[in-house]
């Protein structure tokens, strides 16, 4: 699956690859480590980018209350309360 920004595909890529495998292999046999931290702040970072490039970030921030989103909105500096968060993939 491509990203949402063609710029930000092979780090997307990257990041699915890593994830796929530490939750295969260290996850499931009880390895909580996140091996895979510093791949999706990269990957988040360019979508954030991608985001605020096509001017979309405060429609998402606006959304958020109302879709009842769990991570954080923009703040007036960085576009992001909680640049920290990863969620699970599923």
């Amino acid at each position: 699956m491509e990203s949402l920004g063609a710029e930000c595909t092979p780090l997307k890529h990257k990041y699915d690859a890593c994830f796929t495998n530490w939750y295969s292999k260290k996850f499931i046999n009880g390895e909580r480590t996140n091996d895979c931290a510093d791949l999706f702040k990269e990957y988040q970072a360019c979508i954030k980018k991608v985001l605020a490039d096509r001017g979309l970030t405060k429609m998402i921030d606006d959304a958020r209350p109302t879709i009842g989103s769990v991570f954080g909105g923009g703040d007036k500096d960085s576009g992001d309360k909680d640049s920290d968060a990863e969620p699970s993939k599923k």
